[in-house]
């Protein structure tokens, strides 16, 4: 199933570079990024990792870019990580720190980038996603997915510990119970439970994730983008603030917004009784 624009101009090459596992294109305002290795049910390798994470860095330097959507091509969402090709410290002899080293420069930095980007990431989950994959999905701002998507915490069917921030993320979605639920038995959790639960915005039909995924992703370019972005820190710096320290970056968040030619733009429309005309500064 085609998870990414119809005029995207990147191709599939198994022996290229790995930028040819990750589509790329920009799209009235969008950048879309596509896992591209359907032949593993898009097991994350190394280097397109390291390819997502710049990719989310440029979104968020990128004026022109307004909105990301996360998605793959094929069946599966992203089957988790495919470590054949780390570094040798992460599957090879290793000495104490060296696990932690690898957690923290590889699936956590991954995890950080969505959540830190500037812009709204949001998830169009295809099929299976799975371990980091669900990790990668529950880290975007909005998730859409398909009716036969599924979400499998697998690590602990091979005696692992989540990673990923999977024990930060989950109990601040769902609660602590829901969550070890999940972690302890790592149950395939299909598409509908995932939204009754909480993890996903909207489940639709196979056939229409993408249209709807465009049409999302097309109302949030369209918004003021540096409000969305102010919005968006405060939401995710809340779940670790108390009261007087959410309510101060609320107040200074209001302060810089106030600053911004959408937030003029916004006020103006309203009181001129129009339909508002964003431009992203």
């Amino acid at each position: 199933m085609p998870s990414s624009p119809e005029d995207t101009t990147a191709h599939a090459d198994p022996s290229g570079p790995p930028e040819s596992l990750i589509l790329h294109t920009t799209d009235n305002g969008v950048s879309w990024i596509t896992l591209n290795r359907p032949d593993a049910m898009n097991a994350v390798t190394w280097d397109q990792r390291e390819r997502i994470i710049a990719l989310l860095a440029e979104a968020s330097a990128d004026p022109a870019v307004r909105a990301v959507v996360l998605t793959a091509t094929g069946r599966g969402f992203c089957a988790g990580a495919d470590l054949r090709g780390a570094p040798a410290t992460a599957t090879g002899d290793r000495v104490p720190g060296d696990v932690a080293r690898t957690i923290r420069l590889g699936a956590q930095r991954l995890i950080a980038a969505v959540q830190d980007c500037e812009k709204p990431v949001l998830a169009a989950v295809n099929g299976t996603a799975a371990g980091i994959g669900a990790h990668l999905a529950f880290a975007c701002d909005l998730v859409l997915a398909a009716e036969s998507a599924k979400f499998i915490e697998v690590f602990v069917r091979r005696g692992l510990v989540p990673d990923g921030g999977g024990a930060y993320l989950l109990p601040r979605l769902i609660g602590p119970q829901r969550a070890k639920e999940l972690m302890f038995f790592g149950d395939s959790l299909p598409a509908a439970d995932a939204e009754r639960l909480g993890l996903v915005n909207r489940t639709v039909p196979d056939g229409e994730l993408t249209a709807t995924a465009r049409a999302w992703a097309q109302r949030l370019a369209e918004g003021p983008t540096r409000s969305i972005a102010l919005t968006k820190q405060l939401v995710n710096a809340s779940l670790d603030a108390d009261r007087a320290t959410a309510f101060a970056a609320e107040a200074m968040a209001q302060e810089i917004n106030m600053t911004t030619q959408d937030a003029n733009e916004g006020v103006a429309s309203f009181v001129e009784r129009r339909v508002p005309k964003y431009r992203g500064v």
